[in-house]
């Protein structure tokens, strides 16, 4: 479904990525690990056209995704939640929410559909619909990050660093969630980053490891 090939990336002169290959097939549930500042968050951005790349290839589903303007990937299903969560604070969280299916031109229809799928699936995060995104804790701004994501993310999610800051409670229920999700939608398929490996391990089916901008060679 989605494959990157020899992906490079150089940011202010220095080389970000340096040949980033990897593949996310459909209903795969793919893990992103390494350090802070390996090239995890510039591989989702790279992904969803937020960086330029220099050199590579990227396509979803037969679609050439660096000729296609960062904009028109939500269009193809794809789903981002960025580590820093990038909410608009004046609005309320169904508002932020809703806001990439509005952007898409969906109608009204489909629009409450995705939302029921949402509070379906995070049933706190509905009780907090008309409160506004800055009087949210860290953690409930996760969640609603989630949540905005899933709106277009309905063939593959984009999760970068979702565990980070959370408290362990949060963290524990952040991972339920997760779990549900992917045991619900099978042909929805997952890519999410983390340093810590042992987080993702209930939901994942394959682990891949970046380096300095590097996909290191899978331990023997």
């Amino acid at each position: 479904m989605l494959s990157l090939e020899r992906v490079e990336v150089t940011i202010a002169g220095a080389r970000i990525l340096r040949g980033v290959s990897l593949v996310v097939p459909e209903g795969g549930r793919v893990a992103l690990v390494g350090r802070n500042g390996a090239g995890k968050t510039t591989t989702f951005r790279a992904i969803m056209g937020l960086v330029p790349i220099a050199t590579g290839s990227m396509r979803f589903s037969g679609v050439d995704l660096v000729a296609l303007p960062a904009h028109r990937r939500t269009a193809l299903g794809i789903g981002y939640a960025p580590e820093d969560r990038r909410l608009f604070p004046s609005f309320t969280v169904e508002e932020n929410v809703r806001l990439p299916a509005e952007v898409l031109g969906l109608r009204g229809r489909e629009i409450r559909d995705r939302l029921a799928r949402v509070w379906d699936l995070l049933p706190e995060l509905a009780e907090l619909r008309d409160r506004r995104a800055g009087a949210l804790s860290g953690g409930q701004g996760k969640m609603a990050a989630l949540a905005r994501a899933l709106v277009t993310g309905t063939r593959l999610l984009l999760l970068d660093e979702p565990f980070q800051g959370l408290a362990p409670a949060l963290a524990r229920r952040y991972g339920e969630i997760l779990a549900r999700l992917v045991a619900r939608e099978r042909g929805l398929a997952l890519l999410v980053s983390e340093s810590n490996p042992e987080l993702l391990a209930p939901f994942v089916d394959q682990v891949i490891t970046i380096e300095r901008g590097e996909i290191a060679a899978p331990r023997a």
